[in-house]
């Protein structure tokens, strides 16, 4: 018994995917340039909304590998590149992956601890602004990395000639 072909609306989800992490990319670096000029509130709003795009990718890539699995019983699109392609490839995913991890935890932690502070400050109570800063910048760079390589991925693993 064959397997039906994978609808048209998950084959439209890689580029999606990949048009969100672009997307995410530029609100993280508008985010840092804003806050490096001072604008807090515009900060505040594109980090929330680099968040937002964030967490829809999220849910776009579970569905795509989800729905890819049950009509094909892989979950994954096969890397077709060979020669030195190959290794950078699959260590520019496998970096993504294990840094991927990192910014589902950090980044939650990072946008709390910023509201927590713009809360206090609000409210007439100290800020911990140093807190959030402290952990912003670890955040960040990882967050970048990963949406700039989700980006590269898609690329490879669906532009790349195997000749």
């Amino acid at each position: 018994m064959t397997k039906p072909d994978v609808p048209d609306w998950v084959l439209w989800l890689p580029p999606l995917n990949a048009s969100l992490n672009g997307l995410a990319t530029v609100l993280l670096l508008l985010g840092w340039r804003l806050i490096r000029r001072g604008q807090r509130d515009a900060h505040k709003r594109t980090m929330l909304a680099a968040f937002a795009v964030s967490a829809v990718f999220l849910v776009c890539y579970l569905v795509y590998h989800g729905v890819l699995k049950s009509y094909t019983g892989s979950g994954s699109k096969a890397f077709v590149g060979v020669g030195l392609i190959r290794p950078i490839y699959y260590s520019i995913l496998i970096s993504h992956v294990f840094l991927a991890f990192f910014v589902a935890v950090l980044a939650p932690l990072t946008i709390w601890k910023g509201l927590a502070a713009d809360k206090a400050e609000r409210h007439g109570q100290p800020p911990n602004w140093a807190g959030h800063r402290r952990i912003a910048k670890v955040t960040f760079p990882i967050w970048v990395y990963v949406s700039v390589t989700g980006v590269m991925i898609y690329f490879l693993a669906y532009h790349w000639q195997s000749s």
